[in-house]
């Protein structure tokens, strides 16, 4: 085993810091080569979380190559150097109270199991090989399995009716940011050992991993465990993206037809990434558009008129570009009066203040729910060892601080500077019916600015 580089502890780890209460440090270390450890002590919890953050997705790829990330997930679950029977592997880490899983995304993947605390190198062995060593086996049962997984996305004529999709493709185009997480089934299909070799080569190196353990876990021993685990992870740099183009000017509209009996459809706004420092304010507006029943959204739209069974604003961020998400499913013959409600319900925060109880309320909510995910071995491995990927992470009672920060002016800036007419973009997927209305909805948004 390999001794750990003190000096860059020395020079890159953050002290450990106690947050709103709760009895934990976070420390974060870098191993040699680039290796970076986030372990959150938690000893008061009674489980562990183990992940290894991977900065690849989608959005690293070619049209040619547009699935390899995913197809590389689902492969390294078919066994390793260390553990080639795939279910004595997962019944290892079973038995130590885990279970193996991965995600991929567009801009990153990870690999995590929940863990008892007496077995951390269990579950820290298995994700190291997995990782470094992977057989790379059955690749041709892997393919099909994720060629049915595409079927989900598609009509039986094989055409996208993903919302998810469909708006990424209406927002960045060309961009690999468009790209399908999961690739396309001719993508998938010419896919070869090659290629996964060269995007694990290239994209699974040192200085493009962050490993995360947290809950009942020790500082010393995670990084002695994860030294050794991940001894044959090769030198590399980070993996950087290109970056996300310019923003097209809307209102823009795309509706593909599908026999059933909801029209479902997304808003999105084009708006700032995580580190900027608009965002503390997207996050209470959030909050005040869809944050329970009590919020604007599901009274205005689903209690008080009866439009739809249920809204859902969120937020998704990448390093370079975040986008303000609101999605809806409703009849037919009701999309465009649930459209026309959104806009005027958005409007409204760009042109009168959040009144003092509902700032007040939306800042307790973020509070508290910062409070119970302290809690979570989950959340504190993503919040630590996620953002870690691509930027020094905050402290919760730091994050904290951003928020009560914020005035009802600020929120009402952002949301000018947000919910913009040419700053709209919409798909909706559903029957014919009611679609002239749909897009004259949209197209007008009148409510916006």
């Amino acid at each position: 085993m390999r001794e750990h580089t003190r000096q860059r502890h020395d020079v890159r780890h953050q002290a450990p810091t106690r947050q709103l209460g709760r009895g934990y440090r976070y420390f974060r270390d870098e191993l040699e080569g680039g290796l970076r450890v986030a372990t959150v002590e938690a000893p008061h919890l009674h489980t562990a979380m183990l992940a290894a953050y991977v900065r690849v997705g989608s959005r690293h790829e070619s049209a040619a190559t547009n699935g390899v990330s995913h197809f590389l997930e689902h492969m390294f679950f078919r066994g390793s150097a260390r553990y080639p029977d795939t279910v004595r592997m997962n019944a290892l880490v079973e038995a130590a109270g885990g279970n193996l899983n991965g995600i991929t995304t567009r801009d990153h993947c990870y690999y995590y199991t929940p863990i008892h605390p007496a077995h951390l190198g269990v579950g820290i062995a298995v994700l190291g090989d997995m990782l470094t060593r992977p057989r790379l086996a059955r690749m041709e049962v892997e393919r099909e399995i994720i060629l049915e997984e595409l079927l989900d996305e598609v009509d039986e004529r094989g055409r996208d009716i993903d919302v998810e999709n469909l708006s990424k493709v209406e927002l960045f185009g060309a961009h690999p940011l468009a790209l399908k997480i999961a690739g396309t089934p001719k993508s998938v299909r010419a896919l070869t050992r090659r290629e996964l070799r060269a995007h694990l080569y290239r994209h699974y190196v040192r200085g493009n991993l962050v490993f995360a353990a947290s809950g009942q876990v020790r500082r010393e021993e995670v990084l002695e465990l994860v030294d050794k685990a991940f001894s044959e992870l090769p030198a590399g740099p980070l993996s950087a993206g290109e970056p996300a183009p310019m923003a097209k000017e809307g209102p823009a509209f795309r509706f593909v037809e599908h026999d059933e009996a909801q029209t479902e459809f997304r808003l999105s706004f084009r708006t700032v990434p995580e580190q900027h420092e608009d965002f503390p304010a997207l996050q209470l507006i959030r909050r005040v558009l869809d944050d329970g029943l009590s919020s604007r959204l599901p009274f205005h739209v689903v209690e008080r008129k009866g439009l739809a069974y249920s809204v859902h604003a969120s937020i998704e961020a990448f390093d370079d570009v975040g986008l303000f998400e609101v999605d809806a499913a409703s009849a037919p013959s009701k999309a465009a009066a649930v459209v026309e409600e959104i806009c005027r319900t958005l409007g409204e925060l760009c042109v009168r203040k959040v009144g003092a109880r509902e700032l007040e309320h939306a800042k307790r909510r973020h509070r508290i729910l910062l409070e119970f995910a302290q809690d979570s071995t989950g959340e504190l491995a993503g919040w630590f060892g996620g953002t870690e990927l691509f930027r020094p992470p905050e402290s919760f009672e730091q994050r904290c601080r951003l928020i009560e920060a914020q005035s009802a002016e600020k929120l009402r800036e952002v949301a000018r500077r947000t919910f913009r007419r040419d700053n709209l973009t919409s798909v909706a997927v559903g029957q014919k019916r009611g679609v002239r209305r749909l897009e004259a909805a949209v197209t007008r948004a009148a409510s916006l600015p």
